[in-house]
């Protein structure tokens, strides 16, 4: 980092990636700093950097080698799990050469990391809190590839509360024969296929096979509504049905249901009777909203929300994409599978590959699709901008409907000349 990159990050303030340091304060508060980066998305702590203001006070010769030589012990033995870090001077030049020491955190791959009292501390914007909630501590453990939410039990559920006669029907479907030809008993079958542990159903084993799954978990739904307009705020709505509820491929074709009632369809060079073709790509709304109920964090109690608006489509799913992974690699097909067991189930039940390419295909038949990861809300979601179009006579040329402002389609237009994604505030 060179003095010009430096005074930029100054100019911004402190961020979740950011944090300022006049001096040294006490071990066990560096240590929390740098245990709440390692928990989160990792970041830089700044010594000689007034916190309020922002003034780069600078650090002596003599504070740097000693603030380097504490950074090391407490990366490793005031933190447990140890971690690693690196330091770097960066020496401002304004005629009295004023140098800071950049302390760089890396996102831990061994989550959660804790102090010697075995407090866990995250970013929270600029600040770091204390974690004491267990659902979040899990997730700490999830997103370190610890914990596979899925294959756990879910509290007060037995065998009864399986569908049998769903479950004999899928492993026909997977095996080809039945559980009995393979000389498993139903338990055994159930167990064998992680939907039964320690007498108790599995999250995916109530997701795929169970009679009443919101029972159990009332958030694993879908809260669905098409509203008249394009603000979420307004409350005025053309469909607002109840939660979608059942086993996952039940949810999804009720999704989609929704879906295709309250998108328009168009027809050119068809027949008068066809269907037509819906505004947005059918096989895109497919892949994207499979993706969000197979991929979603099933350990965060909040529903998908699926919203309908004049001018767009939004599919926002509960948290934030897993183990460090990307929007540009999930573009190309490079999956990190939060939940393995949902994801198998749902190659079986569902138009789920499982290959990773869902969302490859959805950007070929849907290129102006936005994916936007909200990692500190914990949220992914997905815009999907609505072409609101009819066709006059033979004319190739669109023409917009009373009330509607559409971009130009983009799914034949080379890259370079297709319309930018929606931008919302």
């Amino acid at each position: 980092m060179d003095a010009l990159e430096l005074l930029d990050i100054v100019s911004s303030g402190e961020t979740s990636k950011v944090q300022f340091k006049e001096k040294w304060t006490n071990q066990e508060g560096i240590a929390a700093e740098m245990i709440a980066f390692s928990n989160s998305i990792g970041g830089m702590l700044l010594l000689g950097v007034e916190d309020k203001t922002g003034e780069i006070k600078g650090l002596t010769n003599e504070e740097i080698r000693d603030y380097n030589l504490r950074i090391g012990n407490i990366a490793t033995d005031l933190i447990n799990t140890p971690i690693y870090v690196t330091t770097e001077i960066v020496t401002i030049d304004n005629g009295d050469s004023r140098k800071v020491l950049v302390i760089h955190v890396s996102e831990g791959i061994n989550k959660p990391y804790k102090d010697n009292r075995a407090s866990i501390w995250i970013k929270q914007g600029s600040d770091k809190r204390r974690v004491t909630d267990n659902a979040e501590i899990l997730r700490l453990f999830q997103k370190s590839g610890n914990l596979l939410a899925d294959e756990m039990e879910v509290f007060d559920t037995s065998i009864d509360d399986i569908n049998r006669k769903v479950f004999e029907e899928y492993f026909i479907s997977e095996f080809k024969i039945s559980f009995e030809e393979k000389e498993l008993t139903y338990e055994q079958a159930l167990k064998a296929k992680k939907i039964f542990r320690n007498e108790r159903v599995t999250i995916a084993g109530l997701l795929f096979f169970a009679n009443d799954p919101q029972s159990f978990k009332p958030a694993y739904t879908v809260k669905a509504v098409s509203f008249f307009g394009n603000a979420i705020s307004g409350n005025q709505y053309r469909s607002k049905p109840e939660d979608f509820r059942g086993t996952l491929p039940e949810i999804f074709k009720q999704g989609m249901g929704f879906l295709k009632s309250n998108l328009k369809a168009t027809q050119k060079e068809e027949e008068f009777n066809s269907r037509g073709k819906l505004e947005i790509s059918e096989i895109a709304l497919t892949e994207l909203f499979q993706n969000a109920l197979i991929h979603r964090d099933y350990l965060k109690n909040s529903p998908i929300r699926l919203f309908v608006f004049d001018d767009r489509v939004e599919i926002i799913s509960p948290g934030s994409l897993p183990n460090s992974l990307t929007i540009e690699e999930i573009k190309y097909g490079n999956p990190v599978i939060r939940n393995n067991q949902i994801a198998a189930f749902g190659s079986h039940t569902m138009p789920y590959s499982g290959l990773g390419s869902g969302i490859s295909r959805a950007l070929s038949e849907q290129p102006n699709v936005e994916l936007i990861n909200e990692i500190e809300g914990e949220q992914f979601k997905v815009i999907i901008p609505n072409i609101v179009t009819s066709y006059h006579g033979n004319s190739d040329e669109p023409y917009t409907l009373p009330g509607h402002t559409i971009n130009p389609p983009t799914q034949n237009l080379p890259k370079s000349m297709a319309a930018p994604p929606h931008q919302t505030n």
